[in-house]
């Protein structure tokens, strides 16, 4: 579910991809609804390739946001986005513990809060659907 939901750099909030032209993508807001073109130049990168490095290696952002929404009991984050560095990287040690704190920066921290809270109040909750579904194929 994660690889059809995009950040597109310069533009604010995540989009759902809708459909692919020849030089651009036609994506949706998931904050309200509009469609609208993303070109080549605009930086689209895909939830599902995003991964959070921490101090043995990296892990993927939906088992982040998964690790999340057990945290937070399936609702919207319990601390605000704008709280302050200290109060963000004591959230993060209960999310992933063993976070990199040298190269997650609190900047990281708030855009993941973001992308949490958006993700579900547009009713997307399913983040390691994918993953589980290729294990069970294996």
């Amino acid at each position: 579910m994660l690889k059809e939901i995009l950040s597109i750099t310069g533009k604010p909030g995540l989009f759902k991809l809708v459909s692919q032209g020849k030089n651009m993508l036609i994506v949706e807001s998931l904050i309200d609804g509009k469609r609208i073109p993303a070109y080549t130049k605009d930086k689209a990168v895909s939830l599902g390739d995003i991964a959070i490095f921490t101090e043995s290696g990296e892990v993927k952002l939906a088992e982040v946001l998964e690790a999340m929404k057990v945290l937070e009991k399936g609702s919207i984050c319990s601390i605000d986005s704008k709280a302050d560095n200290n109060t963000l990287r004591n959230y993060m040690l209960q999310v992933l513990p063993d976070y990199d704190k040298d190269r997650v920066y609190a900047s990281d921290i708030r855009k993941l809060i973001n992308w949490y809270n958006a993700l579900i109040n547009s009713g997307i909750a399913v983040f390691l659907e994918e993953e589980k579904t290729a294990e069970a194929a294996v």
